[in-house]
């Protein structure tokens, strides 16, 4: 196997294994109370694109929807590399620091807190953003027309979901989550 395919594997176990606590959380989130949870697409859909993209990634590696590797794109697969792997982690820590207000679904919990700390003081959601970095940068990293156009179609419907987020944001918390916004980005650090 290629060793950037080789590495990407591996990653993908190691994150699978970070994930594990924050599935289950996302799970507790599922049949707990809230306080408010909207009924939308935006629910689902963005969720089910990244695990389709995740199974693209993993046909992928064995070379199968990719272009042919070779040195002339060797340095592009290993930029792409890093930036998979560096916000691969950087959303694991994004979700871990959300900690008992992690939730898979657009969701306001009874004993929800607004989250300000670490990554969250300068972007509101770095774990989209780190989706959207994650599979360009696996797209480039194996080179595969599989995950690519999936992983642009992604991008509109994860700024929805951020959008459709912070509406449920502003309506509980008022002027903390305006006061907030004020101090940090929607996807780029003290942008928007």
């Amino acid at each position: 196997m290629d060793p950037i395919n080789l590495i990407i594997g591996v990653n993908i176990l190691a994150t699978f294994g970070a994930n594990i606590s924050g599935a289950k959380q996302g799970f507790k989130t599922s049949i707990t109370q809230v306080k408010e949870r909207p009924k939308t697409y935006l629910q689902h859909l963005p969720t089910t694109l990244a695990t389709i993209s995740l199974v693209l990634l993993i046909v992928s590696l064995f070379q199968l929807g990719t272009l042919p590797y070779d040195e002339t794109n060797f340095t592009f697969r290993v930029i792409g590399l890093a930036f998979y792997l560096v916000f691969s982690w950087v959303q694991i820590w994004s979700f871990r620091l959300l900690g008992t207000n992690y939730s898979q679904d657009i969701v306001i919990l009874q004993k929800h807190q607004l989250v300000t700390k670490g990554i969250y003081s300068i972007v509101r959601h770095p774990h989209y953003l780190s989706q959207i970095i994650i599979e360009v940068a696996a797209a480039v990293a194996t080179l595969s027309f599989l995950v690519a156009p999936l992983a642009l179609v992604q991008i509109p419907f994860l700024f929805l979901r951020a959008k459709r987020e912070e509406a449920l944001l502003q309506k509980h918390f008022k002027e903390d989550f305006e006061t907030y916004k004020k101090k940090s980005g929607f996807f780029i650090p003290f942008l928007g």
